[in-house]
């Protein structure tokens, strides 16, 4: 079951210096807790937020929750069900090695397995199936039925997807390997690294709970730096740049899944201030595609941080499903 949300999008103002954003913005709660509150079979799904750049699932046994990123941005929250304690899902780090829409078990009486991909050649995938709640799967991780098409649209062979005991949860931008010691300074000195990614989609995310504005390129922190907000920031909004040579720079708001919105409004203007070096330095990268989002989640904790990284490839090799 989806939860329903609206697709229109309502002109924004022209961003960096952000003083210049005065629309009313989509307001709600955080993406946390709209995760939280979904149902089994539930699940949020709104590609606008990150239109393009590099995708990573990952997968949280603990809450039975699926967070699909993309350029470091979840675009999407499902609920699954995983391998119950007989036939556990492994966890670690895993590639898609192959994808079907239509597939049978092979091992648990020809099974159906619509939108299977699959992550190890010894009968974990992903796919559509029932959720009742808690893990109740031969090992695969089961995704609802609708989730698990849309997801097959956007992924790609290769893709990553990580698994973890962990209850991961989904904070706007996982970026756990940002130095932040490095760059709290108290003279608001900002960290600037774009050799990191040299090229690709940009994202920037603006945290009222860090008070922090970072930077992506591909999904890698290639930036980040002080930022003051003047007052509390309601919900998360996202700013997506379409291009143009109107006077705004073409900055579209998107709207986001209802569990995310609200009927209240909220401006912008004047209140998001940050080091003019380095909105000087950002600034050319704002081409069209690139994308703004303010949020109300903190970005300290990655929810990849200190998970059990294991590769699985050909070699793992036993039997198919």
């Amino acid at each position: 079951m989806k939860r329903a949300f609206r697709m229109a999008i309502l002109v924004g103002g022209s961003l960096l210096p952000m003083a210049s954003i005065a629309q009313e913005p989509v307001r709600g709660t955080s993406v946390l807790s709209a995760a939280q509150a979904l149902k089994p079979g539930e699940y949020l799904w709104a590609p606008e937020v990150a239109p393009h750049g590099p995708l990573l699932l990952i997968v949280s046994i603990a809450t039975q929750r699926a967070t699909l990123y993309r350029n470091g941005i979840p675009i999407a929250i499902t609920t699954v069900s995983t391998g119950r304690p007989s036939h556990r899902t492994p966890t670690g780090v895993f590639t898609i090695l192959e994808r079907k829409v239509e597939h049978y078990s092979s091992l648990y009486d020809n099974a159906p397995m619509p939108y299977m991909q699959r992550l190890t050649w010894g009968g974990v995938a992903l796919h559509g199936g029932t959720l009742p709640g808690y893990p109740a799967s031969h090992g695969c991780i089961r995704l609802p039925h609708e989730f698990a098409r849309l997801l097959y649209g956007v992924t790609r062979l290769g893709m990553t997807v990580i698994v973890t005991e962990e209850a991961a949860v989904p904070h706007i931008a996982p970026v756990g390997g940002l130095a932040w010691d490095d760059v709290d300074s108290p003279d608001g000195a900002f960290d600037w690294h774009p050799e990191r990614a040299a090229s690709g989609p940009v994202s920037v995310v603006i945290s009222s709970a860090d008070q922090r504005v970072v930077v992506l390129r591909s999904g890698i922190a290639i930036g980040s730096a002080p930022v003051r907000i003047d007052g509390p920031v309601a919900a998360t909004t996202v700013f997506v740049r379409q291009g143009g040579t109107a006077p705004d720079g073409g900055w579209v708001r998107v709207h986001l899944p209802d569990p995310l919105a609200a009927s209240s409004n909220e401006s912008f203007a004047g209140r998001i201030h940050v080091d003019k070096a380095f909105r000087d330095l950002v600034g050319p990268l704002l081409q069209p595609g690139a994308n703004v989002v303010i949020t109300t989640d903190s970005l300290r904790s990655g929810a990849t941080s200190a998970l059990p990284f294991r590769i699985e490839d050909d070699a793992d090799s036993a039997h198919p499903d």
